[in-house]
């Protein structure tokens, strides 16, 4: 409890100060300093290192603009709709609303917004799952109630998910459609999210400059690209969706279609990498490009990031976490790039309290 207290009282100035008993920000000795294979971000594709912090902008814009290109320009974020509201309810100490918006230009989609009694401008997280009642605390998936949990500490929350496509075992946005989609389907679920900031932002009872997101699983990786591509998001909990590309892990499955894969149907079967199941799309190519998930999480530089790590992402992450603390070491800031560790892939009590502290700690004033 010292420590929740303590974090209740702190700002997120240039330099963060992290309390002495907080551990998310330290590198285990183990990974200090290792960079392993990863291409550095801190050198543009023609091998030009980035020297100074003026050189950052342009690099990133680069990499930026080299994932678009590779998978799929988006339409245009709509920056001017506002929320619909369909129902109310009062909860605790918090009110939950459902509510409509287009979080594409061709589909609406329907979430649950909580916003807490509490009077004036709040800090807001946005969370992403398969259905938007489980981080509500509307169905009895254990440990996944993260929109419930966050409004109970004070926190405006906007709960929402691919419930129609998770019924069609298609679980993702295709956009135009499912057999003609122009964008990857999890860049496209990122952008629905930067559609979702944008309507949430425009709320009186939200602080625009401070929103999050948050997701596990599924919804980490939905997390980890809404954040990266769309710089509005102020940080970011990323709930072990395999912050790298390792086709070992059978959750670190970038290269099914409804992630990085897409094709059109007839799809691959569902299943690790194989000679007789290969990976098809855009996959394969990034990897033999080079591309890794590390040159994204350089984009969320200087604003922090938490990856709330299972099974997928255990404490050897952090040799691809090191590039993003190197950026911002370059930019002049430290205590960006956190980590926390627990063994199963499934959420539990404490590394959720550990994520809604570190949500408290940089979004709370």
């Amino acid at each position: 409890m010292k420590l929740f207290h303590a974090l209740m009282l702190l700002a997120l100035p240039a330099q963060c100060q992290v309390p002495a008993a907080d551990s998310f920000f330290t590198v285990p000795a183990a990974y200090a300093s290792q960079y392993g294979p990863y291409r550095s971000p801190l050198k543009f594709y023609d091998g030009t290192p980035v020297k100074t912090a003026a050189d950052w902008p342009r690099r990133r814009a680069e990499i930026l603009d080299a994932w678009h290109s590779k998978m799929g320009r988006w339409p245009a974020v709509d920056t001017l709709q506002r929320l619909q509201y369909t129902d109310s309810l009062k909860r605790e100490n918090f009110t939950q609303y459902r509510v409509r918006y287009r979080w594409t230009p061709l589909e609406y989609t329907e979430g649950y917004l909580l916003v807490p009694d509490s009077p004036g401008k709040k800090p807001a997280v946005i969370t992403v799952y398969y259905n938007p009642e489980t981080a509500a605390g509307l169905d009895d998936k254990k440990d996944r109630d993260f929109a419930l949990q966050l409004a109970r500490r004070g926190f405006v929350t906007l709960s929402i998910g691919t419930t129609q496509a998770t019924k069609d075992q298609t679980f993702s946005l295709y956009h135009p459609g499912l057999q003609d989609a122009t964008v990857q389907p999890l860049s496209m679920l990122a952008c629905a999210a930067a559609n979702s900031l944008e309507t949430l932002a425009k709320e009186p009872f939200v602080d625009a400059s401070r929103i999050g997101i948050m997701g596990h699983s599924f919804g980490g990786k939905w997390a980890m690209f809404a954040s990266c591509l769309y710089e509005k998001f102020a940080c970011a909990v990323w709930s072990d969706p395999g912050i790298v590309f390792d086709e070992s892990r059978d959750g670190v499955n970038y290269w099914e279609p409804w992630y990085l894969g897409y094709t059109p149907k007839p799809w691959r079967k569902r299943s690790r990498i194989s000679a007789e199941n290969p990976a098809r799309g855009l996959y394969p190519q990034l990897v033999k490009e080079g591309f890794d998930l590390h040159e994204l999480h350089a984009l969320m530089a200087p604003r922090p990031f938490l990856v709330s790590g299972g099974a997928e992402d255990t404490p050897v992450r952090w040799v691809a976490l090191n590039h993003s603390i190197a950026v911002n070491r370059l930019l002049g800031y430290s205590n960006r790039v956190a980590m926390t560790n627990r063994p199963e892939h499934a959420p539990n009590a404490h590394s959720n309290e550990q994520a809604f502290q570190f949500l408290i700690y940089c979004l709370k004033k």
